[in-house]
């Protein structure tokens, strides 16, 4: 069973490298969570090297100025790696016609790269990053379009392999969740990020830049999403620090606490093993 931790230093001095998730754990979308931050910075300070592992489908640079405006400070991490950074590849590899599904804000995900965007209808690769409206929207909103890629044989790239996550208190539909119901539709995907090797082996990269080299044994990959943060590191071969507090905290939650005894059938139930857990990185 996974055992539970009160403050990250009791685990963090084994380790050299630590693949931190961003929505859920080091902030909400909208908040900080400053203990989060100080302890990732007190790793940082005992030579632990701290990169941030996120399914965003924003490129890297961009997740650094959204990090600034919600107040998660720069000394709280390395490198930052980001599903739109390997998806990037992806896009680039296919076909060379592309309908960006999502908002206009991601479009810096397509620039500098040899593709044409088009409408929906014209073209030959479809680049999902979310919804138009994510506040409003349901995949089933998009049923006509995607019936109409899937007829054509256009490939799915997704961005963001999230189904769902954290804005402030409520929670939000990601790409993931499209591109589940594309695949429903018989549609094929294609996507790079959690839990897929490629972001694992593009974050390890920018670790060993920060760190030199390192054996798997001692890199920590914490996060809080069952099919994402924790599917992918322990595919891995990784060992997890499992935060309860985030996207499935109703699974197991009682009388506003975690219930170890829930949380452990939980992974059971998940066919997940984590090694440590606690509520809130601290």
């Amino acid at each position: 069973m996974a055992r539970r931790i009160e403050n990250f230093a009791e685990i963090s001095g084994r380790y050299d490298v630590v693949l931190c998730d961003v929505w859920g754990v080091v902030h909400n979308g909208v908040d900080p969570f400053p203990k989060a931050a100080a302890a990732l910075e007190a790793a940082r300070e005992n030579g632990v090297a701290v990169v941030l592992i996120t399914n965003s489908p924003r490129v890297s640079w961009q997740v650094v100025e959204q990090l600034r405006q919600i107040g998660v400070p720069d000394s709280a991490y390395d490198r930052i790696v980001t599903s739109g950074d390997v998806t990037r590849g992806l896009i680039s590899e296919g076909p060379k016609t592309v309908f960006l599904l999502g908002h206009e804000r991601n479009s810096l995900l397509l620039d500098g790269l040899d593709i044409e965007r088009r409408p929906a209808g014209e073209a030959l690769s479809l680049v999902c990053t979310g919804f138009f409206d994510d506040e409003t929207e349901k995949p089933e909103d998009y049923t006509d379009m995607l019936l109409d890629f899937k007829a054509r044989d256009v490939p799915m790239i997704c961005a963001n392999p999230d189904l769902v996550v954290e804005r402030g208190h409520r929670i939000i539909p990601c790409a993931g969740a499209i591109a589940a119901y594309y695949q429903q539709l018989g549609g094929k995907t294609r996507i790079a990020g959690k839990p897929h090797r490629p972001i694992y082996e593009a974050t390890l990269s920018a670790a060993r830049e920060v760190r030199g080299d390192f054996p798997v044994e001692r890199v920590l990959a914490i996060g809080d999403g069952m099919p994402t943060d924790v599917r992918g590191a322990l595919n891995y071969g990784l060992d997890l620090l499992y935060i309860s507090g985030g996207i499935h905290a109703k699974e197991y939650t009682l009388n506003g606490e975690t219930d170890e005894a829930i949380l452990n059938a939980y992974f059971e139930r998940e066919h997940a093993a984590p090694k440590w857990w606690m509520p809130r990185l601290a």
